[in-house]
């Protein structure tokens, strides 16, 4: 089997979203590299001032978001009438498809606030197909392995050996494995995703040998294709594994909404001011 190794590290920089939140941001909303991901965000915090604001109500158009939570609460509501919130461990997902409105609050647990909303592309056919949103709690998340080399699926499936290890979540609008995996120093992963996804990861704790490569906390790299993923935490360590299907589209990326021309960014904001956005 081939091996995926390491193409590019791109360190996440310091952001602010919402009213103020602050964040780790990873971008590459024109980065083929990175589909069908555009965006992954980091919240990690001991001190309330960093996110106190939220994320007031804002819309969203052609995307998919996934939110999970390491450590603290996450509460989310929406112009559809859901109404979550989840605790540590748990992970929301949301395709606000042709117009989605809605808000999020992080709030602390013990003091500690660590997680991760994800902006994952819808292709053409999908941008327009009505919003949905799903919740899974901590219980809900797939286990694998012991508490020194765990590994949380979250979305999608992949193989260990030849077994399979699969998420809950099944219906995002393109194919994904995307998972948690944490370890004690030393210990090692193997992992067959199948070759036509792309893998991007993001290492949140420690340092992490992938295929010879030292990767360090706060860094997502992008990988070769392949067959294989090999892991081995060079100390306690912690990343998301990203993967899925390439988007072969055209990116055209305006705040909240990302589509596939400008024409159709145009649309987007006359519907949101025009408050017929989720029509």
């Amino acid at each position: 089997m081939n091996i995926r190794t390491v193409l590019r590290v791109i360190r996440s920089h310091a952001s602010k979203d919402g009213d103020g939140v602050k964040i780790s941001r990873v971008h590459g909303f024109n980065d083929s590299k990175f589909s069908p991901f555009l965006m992954i965000d980091e919240l990690k915090s001991d001190n309330p001032d960093d996110y106190v604001g939220g994320f007031p109500p804002h819309p969203h158009r052609g995307i998919e978001t996934l939110t999970y939570m390491l450590k603290g609460h996450f509460q989310h509501k929406d112009h559809m009438g859901n109404v979550g919130e989840l605790s540590s461990g748990g992970a929301q997902w949301m395709s606000a498809g042709k117009g989605v409105i809605h808000s999020e609050m992080p709030i602390m647990n013990d003091g500690e606030l660590h997680g991760f909303q994800i902006w994952i592309n819808l292709p053409a056919a999908k941008k327009m197909n009505p919003a949905q949103y799903h919740d899974f709690q901590a219980p809900e998340i797939n286990e694998y392995g012991t508490e020194n080399n765990l590994l949380r699926v979250i979305s999608g499936s992949a193989t260990e050996d030849t077994a399979e290890v699969v998420g809950p979540l099944q219906s995002t609008g393109v194919e994904t494995f995307i998972a948690d995996w944490r370890a004690s120093a030393g210990e090692t992963r193997k992992l067959a995703v199948p070759s036509d996804y792309q893998m991007n990861m993001y290492v949140y704790k420690g340092t992490i040998d992938i295929a010879n490569q030292l990767v360090n906390q706060g860094h997502m790299v992008q990988l070769s294709a392949g067959d294989l993923l090999e892991l081995t935490a060079s100390e306690d360590a912690g990343a998301l594994i990203l993967s899925g299907l390439p988007i072969d589209e055209p990116v055209v990326h305006y705040g909240p909404f990302v589509m596939n021309s400008m024409d159709e960014i145009n649309q987007a904001v006359r519907d949101y001011q025009n408050g017929v956005l989720t029509d």
